[in-house]
């Protein structure tokens, strides 16, 4: 049994899957910088100064200055801000996985595309075929 697992591992399906959630971890703290310290700064001063991680809605009926004070309150919120953050990068990462995927489906199209040389039995068939008609 631990043969068969120790094979099962080191499979290239699961060594590949391995590794791609492993860059996907990275790459998500990479999105979470890029959303949180650049792009939502920009959308806030589009905005107004609007900061959708601040968005929130106290359910205890009191309001509250900061999403920071109504949770240091106890207060039950809930983070509508959070969420919209939270579908912006997830936005962001679906649009660099399609454009990664299509740049790769351009190269296998390209690699598709080249004729490949004909295999050595059809070349022989070929050079018979032209010494008979001689």
């Amino acid at each position: 049994m631990l043969n068969e697992f120790k094979n099962f591992i080191a499979r290239g399906n699961v060594m590949d899957m391995a590794v791609g959630i492993i860059i996907g971890a990275a790459f998500t703290a990479i999105v979470n910088s890029m959303v949180g310290d650049v792009l939502m700064p920009i959308i806030g001063m589009a905005t107004s100064g609007l900061d959708f991680s601040n968005l929130f809605i106290a359910l205890d009926g009191k309001e509250y200055a900061t999403l920071a004070a109504a949770e240091e309150a106890g207060a039950a919120v809930v983070k509508h801000g959070v969420f919209i953050n939270a579908i912006i990068n997830f936005l962001i990462v679906a649009f660099v996985i399609f454009m990664l995927v299509r740049q790769v489906n351009k190269l296998k199209e390209k690699e598709a595309a080249k004729p490949s040389a004909p295999a050595a039995d059809v070349v022989l068939l070929g050079e018979i075929r032209d010494l008979l008609k001689k």
